[in-house]
């Protein structure tokens, strides 16, 4: 294996293990298996370039091409020329899938689904890494910086990983730029030649080579890279001022002691569509409880109160000590009925969420560990790393019971709450609002207009509960699901939300799980398809006020069924009975159907559950490797002849050995690689002139002068010595007389023969004849063992006799 070869090699694994430090960013580690494959054929087409002695920017540029090449087949070959050739709707397609994947880095918190737009920043990104890496180390022979992109690669997966950021994928990452800088100093080594230090260095050398062992130097360079690698891992430990950095565990903005901090605000709303669709469901929490009702037993962890048109997130809120008692829930008035009780919860070993699943609102929680409260959204959050894997915690929380009179009557809620929470972005579609303002047309109050969108999602709106539905990013994310009417719980709290901002009613999105499953010994089992999200909407005197928009899912509050207020009949401002109010001799299913029997689809009218497959691109698990095997196929098999003629010439003039045998071999394969390089430039053998008469023949036909010339006659000698002489005399230089007659036949070519001669050399013709002869000989062996096996005199089997002439 060659030196250049080696650092190829090396530079790959090293960008494959500091890659490797992504992979808990995402929730599933596919990603990488793809990205292996393609980081491969662009080092593949590095090593090509290479070997073809194209210019080094060419190079890079032929790697580069590679590259965006490789992500068209696997990201958009449908906007792709046969596939594979990237044109303006390819980049439009990257443009459109980094936007998603943008909005989901946004709206995901890690590990994040493996979304289109994701993979493809990610893949990206380690491709782009990886071109620097081989081009700094392999084509310019400079192993030292690149260091620099691969920790970069690092740093920011680590910076985005936070607490999963091990010591494992910081060990892995410096190993390869360790082993990448060995190679290169075992390369440099090996160009001086080999090592002496005196008789007994040079016995211990050549002792240390026979055992397989590396030489001094080479261990030298390891020894300095393990002592720099243990240097690095155990001081940031031993000194605590450096306790700050990449391998830190510690989380920044959450403090402890009884002084303030701040939450950053980072979107908490974990994949609810990933949770959904899991092929397995798991348990993720057990509760039991003192409520009579547990079809309201929602367990809700966080608000999500900034919309921003194209998702909801959580805003930079102050958090403080977990006080003893939790204050009064905004807005609550002492008239509404309220009803205390008590929930017991334990956590499972494999949940883990920085956000504490509670009944809303809770007035007292009894836990240990490093928990934070954050007043605006009356949720805990972890400090420090603390996290709700295996805790067991109590909670004392309200029952809120308000009536359909209560909110029919709410006063106007405060004018800071109106203001930060009826806020709506510009770019907001103008059919958000107008669609709002036509369903509660003749609404007297926002109490009623809060009914009429949620009836108009769950019973009359011709909607659909599907969790198989892309969930779409950008503004026209809503627009789109009005259209359609389908999605699943995300689409439907986040729409109705944001329809009641437009409509002036304060509103936010709360996220948590759904009540669950009643066991045998009275607990309640939540799993993770049990994850779900509903709108909050505020009345003053009731505080922040559930409703179910989502069709199947969960439960209807009672206060959200109301009998009409008393009016006047004949009034017509007065409010239309909804449907989900409407009498009607078969009961209606979101009134008389729980929660659990809804999640293990008793209800005779329940949405059926669809049949769930992954959501990206498309296409089946094995089409995009297929793809990817016929773009490699296409690159290369048009390479083939000049990868064999340059194994064939490093094959030739590469041969070793001291012995008589040895020197004759070498100039023998001299001179078949001058007729073969001759035979490429336009100049075919002629097997019947001897060694003297082809070098004239391909001095005369090659246009040869000078060196070139006589480095050819001199080859020619060589054979004749070779061949001819008692005590033929050994040739010497004959590897760089090959070379001064190659570029003697290419300077005395034209441009187009240099480059047929590089690129599709006539004497890989070679390599058909070998086949074909090998064949032959295949076959006549194959007759020759049937026949061996014939009994003998059978008539018609008799081999023929050869003539000769």
């Amino acid at each position: 294996m060659s030196g250049r070869t080696r650092i190829a090699l090396c530079a790959y694994a090293a960008t494959l293990m500091a890659a490797s430090a992504l992979t808990p960013l995402l929730d599933s580690a596919g990603w990488l298996a793809l990205a292996a494959l393609l980081l491969a054929v662009q080092f593949g087409a590095g090593a090509v370039g290479r070997r073809v002695s194209l210019a080094r920017p060419l190079t890079l540029a032929f790697q580069a091409l590679v590259g965006l090449m490789l992500l068209t087949v696997a990201f958009a070959r449908q906007e792709a020329l046969l596939g594979v050739v990237p044109g303006p709707d390819v980049l439009a397609r990257f443009g459109e899938l980094l936007s998603q994947g943008g909005q989901d880095i946004e709206r995901y918190a890690i590990p994040a689904p493996s979304s289109p737009g994701i993979e493809l920043m990610v893949i990206g990104g380690v491709l782009t890494v990886g071109l620097m890496v081989d081009a700094l180390a392999v084509t310019y022979r400079s192993a030292a910086p690149a260091g620099l992109p691969l920790l970069a690669l690092y740093s920011v997966a680590a910076g985005l990983a936070g607490d999963s950021a091990s010591v494992l994928w910081f060990l892995l990452a410096a190993i390869g730029y360790l082993l990448l800088l060995l190679a290169e100093g075992r390369d440099r080594l090996s160009q001086w030649g080999r090592v002496f230090g005196g008789a007994s260095a040079l016995r211990g050398a050549q002792t240390a080579r026979s055992a397989g062992a590396p030489l001094a130097p080479v261990r030298t360079g390891r020894r300095i890279g393990v002592l720099a690698l243990g240097v690095a891992l155990v001081v940031p430990a031993a000194l605590p001022a450096l306790d700050d950095g990449l391998l830190s565990d510690s989380r920044s903005g959450s403090g402890s002691g009884s002084g303030g901090s701040t939450i950053n605000a980072v979107n908490p709303l974990v994949s609810l569509q990933d949770s959904l669709n899991q092929p397995e469901d798991v348990e993720v929490l057990r509760y039991r409880t003192s409520a009579q009702d547990k079809d309201g037993m929602y367990l809700r962890f966080v608000a999500l109160d900034q919309f921003d048109g194209t998702t909801w997130k959580t805003s930079e809120r102050g958090v403080k000590d977990v006080p003893d008692r939790l204050p009064q829930p905004t807005g609550l008035s002492s008239s509404i009925a309220t009803e205390e009780v008590q929930t017991n919860i334990t956590a499972s070993d494999g949940y883990r969420q920085d956000w504490l699943p509670m009944p809303y609102p809770a007035t007292k929680v009894d836990i240990d560990g490093r928990w934070r409260f954050e007043p605006e959204g009356r949720t805990l959050v972890g400090d420090r790393g603390q996290n709700t894997r295996g805790v067991e915690y109590s909670v004392s929380s309200l029952l809120v019971k308000p009536t359909s009179d209560d909110l029919a009557s709410a006063p106007r809620p405060p004018a800071d709450i109106v203001a930060e929470y009826t806020k709506v972005p510009a770019s907001l579609p103008d059919v958000v609002k107008e669609t709002a303002e036509n369903i509660t047309v003749g609404a007297r109050n926002d109490y009623e207009s809060a009914v009429r969108l949620q009836d108009w999602f769950a019973v009359n709106g011709g909607f659909t509960y599907d969790t198989d539905v892309r969930s779409g990013t950008g503004v026209s994310a809503i627009t789109r699901f009005l259209t359609d009417k389908r999605g699943f719980c995300v689409h439907f709290s986040f729409s109705m939300a944001a329809m009641a901002r437009t409509l002036g009613i304060p509103a936010r999105v709360a996220v948590g799980f759904t009540p669950g499953t009643q066991s045998a010994d009275d607990t309640m089992s939540v799993s993770i398809r049990n994850a779900h999200a509903w709108p909050e909407l505020y009345f003053e005197g009731v505080g922040w006020t559930r409703f179910e928009p989502t069709p199947s899912i969960g439960s209807v509050p009672d206060y959200a069924l109301p009998e009409a207020p008393a009016a006047d009949p004949s009034d017509p401002a007065a409010p239309q009975p909804s449907a989900s109010q409407a009498p009607s001799e078969a009961t209606s299913t979101l009134d008389t159907c729980r929660a659990d029997q809804r999640q293990r689809g008793e209800c005779e009218s329940s949405a059926p559950v669809q049949a769930i497959t992954p959501t990206g691109s498309g296409g089946s698990s094995w089409h995009l490797p297929l793809v990817v095997l016929a773009a490699l196929v296409v690159v290369v098999l048009p390479l083939l002849p000049v990868l064999w003629r340059m194994r064939l010439t490093a094959r030739r003039l590469g041969s070793r050995g001291r012995t008589a045998e040895d020197a004759r071999a070498r100039t023998l394969q001299a001179w078949l690689e001058v007729l073969d390089t001759a035979w490429d430039h336009g100049v075919p053998p002629d097997d019947a002139l001897t060694a003297r008469k082809s070098a004239e023949r391909i001095v005369l036909l090659g246009r040869l002068e000078g060196e070139a010339a006589d480095a050819v006659h001199r080859i020619a000698g060589a054979v004749e010595q070779v061949l001819y002489a008692p005590r033929p005399q050994t040739a010497t230089g004959l590897v760089d007389d090959v070379g001064r007659v190659r570029a003697g036949l290419s300077a005395a070519a034209g441009r187009w023969e240099r480059l047929r001669a590089r690129v599709f050399p006539r004497s890989a013709v070679r390599v058909v004849w070998a086949a074909s002869a090998r064949w032959g000989a295949l076959v006549d062996r194959a007759r020759t063992a049937v026949r061996s096996r014939l009994p003998r005199g059978l008539p018609g089997l008799r081999r023929p006799s050869r003539q000769r002439g």
